[in-house]
C-alpha cells in the first residue's frame, strides 16, 4: 500500500476520532443543561391575542382556551375600560354590572347564580370545577397551574349586566358599553414528566399491560363478567421518599372502567434497623387521588393510608388522573435510627377492572348500552342530534325507544333494589354550547332513577345530576331544567352539557305485576334551546371568539325573559296597559298635521310619521304586524326624522323650487341614517343638526335672493363711517325683521317641548322605556306644532336694500349742509 494511502487513512482516523468526542461532549453538556435548567424549561403551547372589542347592554362574548393534559401553566392578561370599586360592587344594579365569569367544559351561565360578587377575580378564584363570576375590573392578570385547574376546555364569558332582562326583546336598548382586550397564552414543561408551575416536580407515568391475574380474577365468583384486568406500574420498581415529600404519578383512563385500585407492596425504610419491618408496617403511607391536576392535602379527590388498604375507586372519570403519595410521621415509627436521610421505600401499582362489552356495574351483572348520534336533517341549530341505543348494528327506528326491551331481566330475580341499566353517549367537539335533552314517560307510575354524571359511569354516590322524584332532585339552577314532571312522564335538560362521553344510569326502584306490564317510552337528544324557549322567543346561536365552540340561546318576545324565556317580565295587564301608551301617544301628529294642512303644507309627511309609529310599535310590543318589522322600523324612523326636518325648511321663506332641492338632500341623508342603525342616540343630534343647516341655507338663499341687487359700487366714494352706518341699518333692519317673522311665545313653547322630549330620550330605561317614549311622542309632535305656529305671514317686501336715488339725494343733502 502507497505511502500516501496509509497517512490518509490515518488522517481520517484521527478526524473521525474527534468529530465522535465533540459529539459526545455536545450530548453530555446538553444533558447537564436540561438537568441544571429543567425548573425553567418552560415552553408555550399556545398564545391568544383577542383584539379589543365594544359590548352593548346586554351583550355577552365567550372565549374558549383548550389546555392540554401537559400543560403547566395559564396565563391571562385582560384590559378594559371599566372603572368599577368593588368594594362597593353590591350597590350597582346586576342588569347593568359588568362581569367576568369562568367555568371548566361548557359556556358560562351568570343568571343561574345567587352570588354577591363581592371579590376580585384576581384573588377570589379558586378552581373552575364549578361556575364562578367576578365584578369585571381595569386589569385582571392571573397565572393558573395545573394545581388548580384541569385540562381541557376552559371558558370564559363577559357580560354586560345579567338577570332575566338579558335576553328579553327590545327596541332600543339604553345602557353604558364598555371595551375589553385579552391576551391568553399556555404553557407547558418542555420534559414531559415534570409538572408544577415552576417544572420542578417529577410524575411518573403509569403504562398499563394486560394483568397477569386475568384468569384468576375472571374465575373468580364476585366478578364472574370481568373482561381483563389492567395492571398499571412506573418503569422504576420501587420509589423511596423522605416524610411529607409527595411522589407524583399519572394514570391516564381512557374508557369507562368499573374500578380503580391503588395499592402499595414492600414497604420498608431505606436502612437497616432492628426493627425494620414492624416499623415499616406502622407508616403512614397517605394517597390523594385528582382527576386532570396536581393533587395536595387540601385539594383531592379521594384520599387513604395506602400502607393499610389499597385505595378502591369506583367508576373513576375519564381522563388523566394524578396520584400522589406522601410518607407521614416516619420518625416517630422508625426506631434506632435519627438519620436524616431516612426514606421510606415502596413498591406501587395499579389496576383498572374493566367489564365485558355490554356490562357495567356492580360485579359487571348490569347491562350498558352505548347511544348512537343522530343528527337532525335541516335543522336550524348545528348539532341538534338524538340518540339511539345499537342494537345488533342496528338502531331504533324513531327519536323516541321504548325501554322494556332494555332492562336486565336476569339481574331482577329475586331483587327489588340496586338494580341499573346504563347507557353512553358521546356529545361531539364543539357542541358544549348545546343541550341534553332527557324524557321518560310511561301509562303507569314511572319506577325508576335518573343518573347523569360526566366522563364516568353514575351510581348513587358518584353523579353531576339525578332526579328520583318531585322531592328528591338535583336542586334548580340554570344547567338543570325541570319541565312537567309528574308520576308518569321525566321531562329534564342538562344546561350547556361538556363536551365528551356521559354516562347515563337508570336506578329500578322495585318490580311488580304493573310495572312488568308498563310501556315506558325514553328520548335522549341534544338540543338548541330549551323548551323552545318556552314558545316566548325565538332560538338562535353563534360562536365563541375563537370560532370553536357553537352555542345557542333564546331571545324572548317583549314580555319574557330568562335563558329559556319562561320569565314574565311584563303581565298581561302591564302588555295593554303599554301597548295603549306606545301606541296612542302616536295621535299627538294630528296637532301638526292640521295646523300643515290648514297653511298648506306637508301635512302628508306629519300624518305619515304618527301612523308609521303607530304601526311600528303595535308590531314591536306584539299586538299586530301589517309589514316586516324591519320595513316598519325604516319607514318609522325615517318619516321622523323627515318630520323633524321639515319643520326647520318651513320656518324659512323660499321659492320651492328650492325647498324641493333641500328636501331632496335631506331625504337620501335621513334614509341613511334610517337604514343604518336606526335606534342609536347620535341619530337625534344628527337631524337636528341638519335640519338646522337645512334653515340656514334656506336663510342664505332668502337673503342673497332679497339683498343681491345692492350694488356697493356707489358706496366706494363714501367715507369709512358712512358705511358702518349703512351696514348697521341694514343689519337693524335685519333683526326687525326676524323678530316680526317669528311669533315667539310659540317659539319659546316650542323650545320647552323640545326640551322635554330630549330629556325624555334620556330617561328612558329598559323597564320604562314604554312610558317615557310614549312621553317622547306626545313632546316632540307638540314641539313642532308650536314651531310651525310661530312663523308668522309677513310681506315679502318688508326687507328691501334702499334705493339708490334716495341714497345719493342724502349724500347731496348732507354735502350742502357741510357747506
Amino acid at each position: 500500500m502507497p505511502l500516501n494511502s496509509i497517512l490518509w487513512c490515518q488522517l481520517n482516523s484521527i478526524l473521525l476520532s474527534v468529530l465522535f468526542l465533540f459529539c459526545c461532549s455536545l450530548d453530555l453538556s446538553s444533558a447537564n443543561d436540561e438537568l441544571v435548567g429543567v425548573t425553567d424549561d418552560v415552553f408555550t403551547v399556545s398564545s391568544f391575542s383577542y383584539p379589543q372589542t365594544t359590548l352593548g347592554p346586554f351583550d355577552m362574548r365567550y372565549i374558549r382556551v383548550d389546555i392540554p393534559p401537559w400543560f403547566s401553566a395559564v396565563s391571562l392578561a385582560l384590559n378594559s375600560d371599566v372603572d368599577l370599586d368593588v368594594s362597593r360592587v353590591e350597590r350597582i344594579p346586576k342588569s347593568s354590572l359588568p362581569i367576568i365569569c369562568f367555568r371548566d367544559g361548557s359556556p358560562p351561565l351568570p343568571d343561574a347564580l345567587n352570588i354577591s360578587l363581592k371579590d376580585s377575580a384576581v384573588t377570589g378564584i379558586n378552581g373552575l370545577d364549578n361556575e364562578q363570576c367576578f365584578p369585571m375590573e381595569k386589569n385582571i392578570t392571573m397565572k393558573l397551574t395545573n394545581e388548580q385547574i384541569s385540562p381541557g376546555a376552559w371558558y370564559i364569558g363577559l357580560f354586560n349586566g345579567i338577570g332575566a332582562a338579558r335576553t328579553q326583546s327590545r327596541m332600543i336598548i339604553r345602557g353604558s358599553a364598555y371595551s375589553f382586550s385579552a391576551n391568553i397564552s399556555v404553557e407547558a414543561c418542555s420534559n414531559s414528566m415534570m409538572k408544577g408551575e415552576l417544572c420542578n416536580s417529577t410524575v411518573y407515568p403509569l403504562s398499563c399491560t394486560v394483568s397477569d391475574a386475568y384468569n384468576s380474577v375472571k374465575a373468580t365468583v364476585t366478578k364472574p363478567l370481568m373482561e381483563n384486568v389492567m395492571t398499571c406500574k412506573s418503569n422504576l420498581d420501587t420509589f423511596c421518599a423522605h416524610e411529607g415529600v409527595p411522589e407524583l404519578y399519572s394514570l391516564d383512563v381512557t374508557n369507562m372502567v368499573e374500578e380503580l385500585i391503588i395499592k402499595v407492596e414492600n414497604v420498608k425504610f431505606n436502612t437497616t434497623t432492628s426493627n425494620n419491618t414492624s416499623s415499616a408496617n406502622d407508616v403512614r403511607l397517605m394517597g390523594f387521588v385528582r382527576h386532570g391536576a396536581i393533587p395536595s392535602e387540601t385539594l383531592h379527590d379521594y384520599s387513604g393510608d395506602l400502607n393499610k388498604a389499597p385505595l378502591i375507586i369506583r367508576y373513576p372519570l375519564i381522563g388523566r388522573l394524578y396520584i400522589s403519595i406522601v410518607p407521614v410521621n416516619v420518625s416517630k415509627k422508625s426506631v434506632g435510627t435519627l438519620d436524616g436521610n431516612l426514606k421510606v421505600c415502596y413498591s406501587m401499582e395499579s389496576q383498572v377492572l374493566q367489564c365485558a362489552l355490554g356490562k357495567a356495574g356492580p360485579n359487571c351483572t348490569m347491562d350498558s348500552y352505548t347511544l348512537q348520534t343522530v343528527l337532525r336533517r335541516g335543522g336550524p341549530i348545528p348539532f341538534e342530534s338524538y340518540f339511539l341505543p345499537v342494537v345488533g348494528g342496528e338502531g331504533a327506528s324513531s327519536a323516541n325507544f321504548p325501554l322494556e326491551p332494555f332492562l336486565n331481566k336476569s339481574s331482577n330475580e329475586g331483587r327489588t333494589d340496586d338494580i341499573w341499566t346504563y347507557f353512553t353517549l358521546d356529545i361531539p367537539h364543539g357542541a358544549a354550547g348545546r343541550n341534553i335533552h332527557i324524557r321518560l314517560s310511561a301509562d303507569v307510575k314511572i319506577n325508576y332513577e335518573v343518573y347523569a354524571r360526566f366522563g364516568g359511569l353514575p351510581s348513587l354516590d358518584n353523579w353531576d345530576y339525578y332526579y328520583a322524584n318531585r322531592t328528591r332532585k338535583s336542586d334548580q339552577s340554570m344547567f338543570f331544567m325541570l319541565y312537567d314532571s309528574s308520576d308518569d312522564k321525566i321531562d329534564f335538560y342538562i344546561i350547556y352539557a361538556r363536551e365528551g362521553t356521559w354516562g347515563l344510569g337508570l336506578r329500578h326502584l322495585y318490580t311488580s305485576s304493573d310495572s312488568t306490564k308498563a310501556q315506558t317510552v325514553m328520548s335522549v337528544s341534544l338540543e338548541g334551546c330549551p323548551k323552545q324557549c318556552s314558545f316566548h322567543g325565538d332560538c338562535k346561536y353563534s360562536f365563541d371568539a375563537s370560532g370553536l365552540t357553537s352555542f345557542s340561546f333564546c331571545s324572548c318576545d317583549r314580555n319574557h325573559g330568562g335563558f329559556d324565556c319562561s320569565v314574565e317580565i311584563v303581565s298581561h295587564k302591564g302588555h295593554i296597559l303599554q301597548s295603549i301608551f306606545l301606541i296612542g301617544s302616536n295621535a299627538a301628529a294630528i296637532l301638526p298635521a292640521y295646523w300643515s294642512l290648514r297653511e298648506k303644507a306637508k301635512w302628508v309627511l306629519f300624518t305619515s310619521s304618527g301612523i308609521a309609529s303607530g304601526l311600528y310599535h303595535a308590531c314591536d310590543v306584539g299586538t299586530w304586524c301589517a309589514l316586516n318589522f324591519n320595513v316598519l322600523q325604516f319607514m318609522d324612523f325615517w318619516l321622523s326624522f323627515m318630520a323633524v326636518v321639515s319643520t326647520f325648511v318651513y320656518l324659512a321663506t323660499i321659492d320651492e323650487v328650492y325647498k324641493r332641492a333641500i328636501h331632496t338632500t335631506v331625504a337620501i341623508l335621513t334614509a341613511l341614517l334610517a337604514a343604518t342603525k336606526a335606534t342609536r342616540s347620535s341619530n337625534i343630534v344628527l337631524v337636528i343638526v341638519i335640519g338646522a343647516l337645512g334653515l340656514l341655507i334656506a336663510w342664505l338663499i332668502e337673503i342673497s335672493k332679497r339683498y343681491r341687487s345692492l350694488s356697493f359700487s356707489s358706496g366706494l366714494s363714501l367715507s369709512f363711517l358712512q358705511s358702518m352706518q349703512t351696514m348697521k341699518q341694514w343689519f337693524c333692519n335685519l333683526v326687525k325683521t326676524l323678530l316680526r317673522r317669528f311669533r315667539w311665545g310659540f317659539m319659546v313653547v316650542g323650545f320647552i317641548a323640545l326640551a322635554m322630549a330630549g330629556l325624555s330620550w334620556t330617561l328612558e330605561t329598559s323597564a320604562t322605556y314604554w312610558f317615557w317614549h310614549s312621553f317622547w311622542h306626545v313632546t316632540i309632535y307638540t314641539s313642532s306644532f308650536f314651531f310651525l305656529c310661530s312663523k308668522a305671514n309677513i310681506d315679502d317686501n318688508e326687507i328691501s336694500p334702499p334705493s339708490s336715488g334716495n341714497y345719493a339725494l342724502t349724500r347731496q343733502d348732507s354735502f350742502s349742509r357741510g357747506i
